[in-house]
């Protein structure tokens, strides 16, 4: 039991909504597995470490200004048809607010609200156009209007975090060692921790997380070795 003098506590969320989080984890994990499973495709054909560098940093260059594109159209389009859905509700509240309240209304009557008390707030809420269109544009959309993610933020996280992880199986090349395997060892093992980070954000157990990512990147990686081997054979 508190009283007035005991402090309430206090707890915050995490930011859910900004558009970096999931370009970042996604870039970072996608420059991972594709370069690690491109030096395994290229090496498994035979090419030499020189090479392997080569095609390695190509694919890191290519991959990383298609992901940070890729992640700027897509949010820019989605933040377009938000805001093309927002002036459509906006225009049926001018229409016709009284059906927009009774729409409303329902729609908290169906989660359990009391009809009377519903329909009170939802009238209630004529009176401030501007929150009224909020307000309908997060239950029928399940959008805040004026949280839209960055599609520059996007893309740019996007963007640093698969040069990030594309740059990781390059690490042991670019510092005179020519084990294909090595690489890939360094490769995995990236995989592992960059999982493991993600449980921070998540509230998983890291090592699953690790581990799951691992895996997923081992099997792309053997596809793609066992490609690369043997198209190297057939062209020799």
């Amino acid at each position: 039991m508190t009283d007035a003098t005991t402090p309430i506590s206090e707890h915050h969320h995490a930011d859910v909504s900004g558009g970096w989080l999931r370009p970042a984890v996604f870039g970072a994990m996608d420059g991972l597995v594709t370069n690690i499973a491109l030096i395994a495709g290229v090496g498994g054909g035979g090419v030499a470490p020189r090479n392997i560098v080569l095609t390695g940093f190509a694919g890191l260059v290519a991959g990383a200004i298609s992901m940070g594109l890729g992640e700027y159209t897509s949010v820019q389009s989605q933040n377009e048809q938000v805001a093309a859905e927002v002036d459509k509700e906006r225009r049926e509240l001018e229409r016709n607010p009284a059906g927009e309240a009774r729409e409303l209304a329902d729609v908290w009557v169906e989660r359990g609200l009391p009809r009377d008390l519903a329909e009170q707030v939802a009238d209630a809420l004529r009176r401030n156009p501007e929150e009224a269109l909020r307000v309908h544009v997060r239950e029928e959309l399940g959008v805040d209007a004026d949280d839209r993610p960055s599609p520059w933020t996007a893309a740019f996280s996007s963007f640093v975090c698969f040069s990030v992880g594309a740059a990781i199986p390059l690490i042991t090349y670019l510092l005179g060692f020519d084990s294909l395997w090595l690489a890939l060892g360094v490769g995995g093992l990236g995989l592992f921790v960059a999982g493991a980070a993600v449980a921070r954000f998540t509230n998983r157990r890291w090592w699953v997380s690790g581990a799951r990512q691992l895996l997923l990147g081992a099997a792309a990686t053997a596809v793609t070795y066992l490609v690369g081997r043997l198209i190297g054979v057939g062209v020799v």
